[in-house]
């Protein structure tokens, strides 16, 4: 009995609030993986979906949508973190293979199983910070499956409102070698005081030859898109309301921020990856999507 009240609180932390959108992004990753066109395999997202109850019945297989692509959640929007992670992926092995640096850093890391899937060189360590309970329920699927990582996974169970710079170094994390660091799908849901916190931060413990990609959300206003097909299909499918979840207030120029420290940075839309791989969303009217930007940045040597 005390192994299964210990299975649900694992479970607790991504069955609600901006945790269940840790499932969401695995569903979405879980359907492109099964794509006869994918950008990204992620052989491990299905089980997370499977494994939680706030994503009872929810597709992990293209075939499991009545209506396809057509479907604003299930087909665009899955599609975009599709793209998002295959982009990502490149730039985590890109910046890995390119330099010295072999210490990734995943911040609010959720279901993210990249230390298990990606080809990393000998030496790299992945740092994976997120509360507790929510790496304690990706351990506990992943373990079931006997997954083995490809690089040394190091989890650093923190909130990211606490010390999670002050437990890193506790972790193994030495801030005066270069290191790779990964901010997805987390900014918006923090205050702009949090988010300008995290990238000095990133800055500060940041050696040069270190790499950084985030991503962002530039709209002067959200609720310009609240009756977008993509919020709407995913509060009316799901019940996750992510305008709720957003913080709302205006953002800071972090890029900006970045430049002015001396890193090297380039803001993309999504859509110009949809043309560089030939798949993925395109803009369309009223939509949500159209003020998100991925970030690329890149500490230079002294």
């Amino acid at each position: 009995m005390a192994d299964t009240a210990h299975r649900n609180d694992d479970v607790e932390g991504v069955a609600g609030g901006v945790g269940v959108t840790a499932l969401l992004v695995a569903a979405a990753r879980a359907i492109e993986t099964h794509r006869p066109d994918s950008l990204a395999q992620d052989v491990f997202a299905e089980h997370f979906v499977l494994g939680a109850p706030a994503s009872k019945g929810w597709p992990v297989h293209p075939r499991e949508v009545p209506d396809g692509d057509r479907n604003p959640l299930w087909g665009r929007f899955a599609r975009y973190f599709g793209l998002r992670t295959r982009v990502l992926d490149d730039f985590l092995l890109r910046s890995v293979h390119a330099g010295n640096a072999r210490q990734v850093v995943l911040l609010g890391a959720g279901l993210d199983s990249r230390a298990y899937r990606l080809a990393w060189p000998p030496g790299c360590v992945v740092f994976e910070i997120d509360r507790a309970e929510v790496l304690a329920f990706k351990h506990q699927v992943l373990g079931g499956l006997s997954a083995t990582p490809k690089a040394a996974r190091v989890p650093v169970p923190m909130d990211l409102r606490a010390d999670w710079a002050g437990a890193l170094p506790g972790a193994g994390f030495d801030p005066a070698a270069p290191s790779v660091w990964l901010v997805e799908g987390l900014l918006f849901y923090l205050p702009p005081a949090a988010e300008t916190y995290l990238i000095d931060t990133v800055d500060r413990l940041s050696a040069g030859g270190s790499a950084l990609a985030f991503e962002v959300k530039l709209d002067k206003d959200l609720l310009e898109y609240r009756d977008s097909p993509l919020y709407t299909a995913t509060h009316q499918q799901i019940g996750i309301d992510l305008l709720d979840l957003f913080d709302r207030s205006p953002r800071p120029d972090s890029a900006g921020k970045l430049t002015d420290t001396g890193w090297s940075t380039s803001v993309r839309t999504p859509f110009d990856f949809t043309r560089l791989h030939g798949r993925g969303p395109l803009p369309e009217r009223n939509d949500a999507l159209a003020g998100n930007r991925w970030v690329f940045a890149d500490k230079p040597r002294r």
